[in-house]
């Protein structure tokens, strides 16, 4: 199993970023893939996740109205769109797959078997 995280960069606050995460060695309709991120110093923290066989999609509250995930199975492709960065938004983003949703531990890392090696996002001020 692999994920890849790609799309990251630097950029104005204000402005926007679209990160992909492509998966193989599983089928991406059988599983819930969530985004994390990883400022310098700080622990990882989740950011978005779909729970799209329950129709439930969660976002941290520092990131709802900003940010939105989204999937093509076909593709086997997650996506973050990410609009109105700002310098806080700077971080590793990961995306992490797992074969349960594990409903109120969504956000824990510890409920995601498999992890992308990240990918860096800038913002500057």
């Amino acid at each position: 199993v692999q994920l890849v995280e790609s799309g990251g960069g630097l950029v104005q606050t204000g402005g926007s970023l679209r990160l992909s995460c492509t998966v193989s060695g599983l089928v991406l309709q059988n599983y819930f893939v969530g985004w994390f991120r990883q400022a310098p110093g700080k622990e990882r923290e989740f950011v978005s996740v779909d729970n799209w066989q329950g129709g439930d999609i969660y976002y941290a509250s520092s990131v709802k109205g900003r940010f939105t995930i989204s999937r093509d199975n076909a593709k086997n492709t997650v996506y973050l769109q990410m609009n109105s960065l700002k310098p806080e938004d700077t971080a590793v983003y990961y995306c992490a797959a797992d074969r349960w949703f594990r409903g109120t531990h969504y956000s824990d890392t510890s409920s995601y078997e498999y992890w992308g090696q990240g990918t860096q996002v800038t913002v500057s001020s």
